[in-house]
C-alpha cells in the first residue's frame, strides 16, 4: 500500500507544485527534425540517465535508422560499451539494488514527455537547488521532496534559491548560481534542451511520419468529399 501511495505522489504532485512554488514551466525549444540535437540528447541519456532510468521501448536500431546514422557509430558513440544495436535502452540497476538504495525502482522514461509535457522536464532538470535538509542535499521547484539526486550538479553548479514574500508566504522567486559548474549557463541550457527533444522523440519516434501521412490522409478524406458531393447532386437531380 505505501508503495502504491509513494507512486501515486510521484506521478500526481508536479501538477500542482508549480503553483505553491510561485514559478512558471520554461520553454523548451523542441525539433525533431534536428538530427544533431537528437544525437547528443542520446548520448546524454546514455551518460546521465541509464544509469538508473530505461527507455525500453526504443532501441538503438531504431535510432540509427531514425537519426540517418551508421549502427557502429550508434554502438560506439551513443550506446552503453557491450550492447547489441538490437538491444532496447535498458538500465543495467536491477529491481533489487533499486529499492534497496531509493525504496522504489526508478520510472522507465520511454513516455515521461507524454504524460509530463516536454516543457516540464526542461524546468525540473534545471529546477534542483542546494538544500541541506533534504536526505540527498538537493530539492527541485518543480517537483518538491524529489528523491532523485541531481546527476548534473557538476555540469551546471550548485545552484541556491532567493526567496519572495507572497501572502505571507515565502516562496522561490528564482534560482541562483552559488558555485559554477562545468558549463556556462547557456551550454548546460542546450544541453537540458538536446536531452528533453530526445525524450520528445523517445516518447512517439513516429510523430514525423504521422504528421507527414496525416496530410496525404486529410486531402483523400476532402476529395472522396467533394466527389460523394458532386455524385449526390447528381444523383438527386435525376430523381427530380
Amino acid at each position: 500500500m505505501n508503495k502504491l501511495l509513494t507512486l501515486f505522489l510521484i506521478f500526481m504532485l508536479p501538477f500542482t507544485v508549480l503553483a505553491s512554488e510561485g514559478l512558471q514551466l520554461q520553454k523548451a525549444d523542441i525539433d525533431l527534425t534536428n538530427n544533431a540535437s537528437l544525437e547528443r540528447g542520446a548520448k546524454h541519456f546514455v551518460t546521465y540517465c541509464l544509469g538508473c532510468h530505461s527507455a525500453k521501448h526504443i532501441r538503438y536500431l531504431r535510432i540509427a535508422i531514425d537519426f540517418d546514422l551508421k549502427e557502429d557509430k550508434v554502438l560506439k558513440e551513443i550506446a552503453p560499451l557491450g550492447a547489441n544495436i538490437y538491444d532496447k535502452m535498458t538500465s543495467a540497476m536491477n529491481a533489487h539494488d533499486a529499492e534497496k538504495w531509493f525504496g522504489i525502482m526508478p520510472p522507465d522514461l520511454s513516455l515521461i514527455a507524454r504524460s509530463r509535457g516536454e516543457d516540464w522536464i526542461y524546468s525540473y532538470l534545471k529546477g534542483f537547488y542546494t538544500d541541506k535538509s533534504k536526505p540527498l542535499g538537493v530539492n527541485n521547484t518543480v517537483f518538491p521532496d524529489v528523491g532523485m539526486p541531481n546527476v548534473l550538479w557538476q555540469l551546471q553548479g550548485e545552484q541556491t534559491p532567493i526567496y519572495k514574500n507572497v501572502d505571507g508566504r515565502e516562496v522561490i522567486e528564482k534560482l541562483s548560481i552559488k558555485e559554477a559548474g562545468q558549463l556556462s549557463e547557456k551550454e548546460f541550457d542546450v544541453m537540458i534542451n538536446d536531452l528533453t527533444n530526445f525524450l520528445v522523440y523517445v516518447g512517439e519516434p513516429v510523430k514525423l511520419e504521422r504528421e507527414r501521412m496525416g496530410k496525404y490522409v486529410l486531402f483523400f478524406i476532402f476529395m472522396i468529399f467533394i466527389l460523394s458531393y458532386l455524385l449526390k447532386k447528381e444523383y438527386w437531380k435525376d430523381l427530380h
